[in-house]
């Protein structure tokens, strides 16, 4: 292995350094055992090894941030004339989002949603929540509009009609979370009919299991897709925020527990990526991105589940579980496989990214040791940091993807710089790394990275 003189950007001892410096007497001779301290020398390692300083971390949000704010104009045109629609009266069935990148309604947006929330809360730089309130309002203002219309004409044309007339929980559950988020940090938006109508379909309308589990019927009748938990739990959690009802709650505790007491491998502690009723025997593919969004639903449902619900000490020991399993497969690049306990499926950005926040998420509350976890949530984030690219998109994520019970169907999903997936969890990460170290530091201590003690 090469190795090169100690950089990490982390300052070392000055006896460390003294240490290093040879003698005149052995200043010529081949370092070796006894002309140098050969435990100094830094392998060189793939992705860069220590902490980052905080304005390292904004500074690759915000190239993700000017881009996305380029890509995904918040305004509305005519599909026709192609000219800017501003006066929300003369919306008409030509009236469509202003042609962008990524989909400003996509369950991916609404992680991106709540990721530039937590971005400011991070920061303190307005201009990321000020990038979800302006989508989130423009939403909330046409939706009237097309509300009625649909109401007409079911096939009536609008740019938000998947929202308004869902059909998976992928169609607003991740949105519905972000608005209510939006709502209770101050957002002066109408977002209560859009929020209600969606939980609504979510508690009343959404197929389930004669148990009450959240289910599809596709690729076979009655089956669980683990991505349904972060569709579901997380509008759920807040929804009882938002309104005090405890129904809400329960029904998010209950959507884990019984998704866990049928995909959850308790050995290796990860999750299967679905479950067929009517299979004998159930493939585990434990797919990177859905056992993401498990462990990031867990956090999510916990920063808002109250303490003293029947629920909670349950939810909290499947997140250390899960946080202990996930650890265990991280590859020494800082990465996760895209099947994670498979070595030779490749390295995928958007469940790392997400992994980094939910395990940073879970230190920073005091869920887990810091001083365990805290190191690999870092290298986690360095890793993810390397793929966002000059342009600040994205790459190395996974296209969207179905459910497969064979190998080659993951081993061999593309990846593309405009799979969305990958945004929300970046800036999500960052965020919290960011809040991580602003309340501890981390030191490198004979050459590893530590938490450095408190005195």
């Amino acid at each position: 292995m090469k190795t090169k003189p100690f950089s990490t950007g982390i300052k070392i001892g000055v006896a460390a350094v003294i240490m290093a410096i040879p003698t005149l007497a052995n200043a010529q001779q081949p370092a070796n055992d006894v002309t140098a301290p050969l435990h100094l020398l830094q392998p060189d390692y793939p992705t860069p090894y220590g902490a980052k300083s905080t304005q390292e971390i904004k500074a690759t949000i915000d190239k993700i941030y000017a881009f996305l704010e380029k890509t995904t104009p918040a305004s509305l045109i005519d599909s026709k004339t192609k000219q800017e629609v501003t006066d929300l009266k003369k919306l008409d069935e030509n009236t469509i989002f202003a042609p962008g990148t990524f989909r400003l309604t996509s369950y991916e947006w609404g992680v991106t949603y709540a990721a530039m929330l937590l971005a400011t809360e991070a920061t303190g730089d307005q201009k990321y929540a000020d990038y979800t309130n302006k989508r989130l309002k423009l939403i909330a203002d046409i939706a009237p509009y097309y509300k009625k219309e649909i109401q007409k004409n079911p096939k009536f044309p609008s740019p938000i009609h998947g929202f308004l007339t869902p059909h998976a929980l992928d169609d607003g559950g991740a949105v519905t979370a972000s608005m209510i988020k939006a709502q209770r940090a101050g957002l002066k938006a109408d977002l209560k009919p859009l929020i209600d109508h969606f939980m609504n379909y979510i508690s009343t309308k959404e197929f389930r299991l004669t148990d009450g589990t959240l289910a599809r019927n596709r690729p076979q009748p009655n089956t669980l897709w683990l991505d349904d938990l972060f569709m579901s739990v997380p509008a759920l959690a807040q929804m009882g925020k938002l309104t005090g009802d405890v129904k809400y709650y329960d029904d998010a505790v209950k959507q884990v527990k019984q998704f866990s007491d049928r995909m959850y491998n308790s050995e290796k502690n990860l999750y299967m990526h679905g479950w067929v009723q009517s299979m004998e025997e159930h493939p585990q593919f434990h797919w990177a991105r859905a056992n993401g969004w498990a462990v990031m639903t867990l956090v999510e449902l916990l920063e808002v589940l109250p303490k003293d619900h029947p629920g909670y000490n349950g939810v909290l020991n499947q997140l250390r579980a899960h946080i202990k399993g996930l650890v265990a497969y991280q590859d020494g690049t800082g990465f996760w496989h895209q099947l994670i306990d498979r070595n030779d499926t490749y390295l995928e950005t958007s469940a790392t990214a997400i992994y980094a926040f939910s395990i940073t998420r879970a230190i920073n509350r005091g869920y887990i040791d810091k001083a365990a976890y805290a190191p690999a949530a870092l290298l986690a984030w360095n890793a993810v940091a390397t793929k966002v690219n000059d342009k600040g998109e994205v790459e190395g994520t996974c296209v969207g993807t179905g459910m497969g019970f064979d190998p080659a169907f993951y081993y061999y999903r593309p990846i593309n710089v405009f799979a969305a997936h990958g945004y929300g969890p970046v800036i999500l990460a960052g965020s919290e790394i960011i809040i991580m170290l602003k309340n501890n530091e981390f030191e490198i201590n004979d050459s590893s990275l530590q938490l450095k003690p408190s005195k």
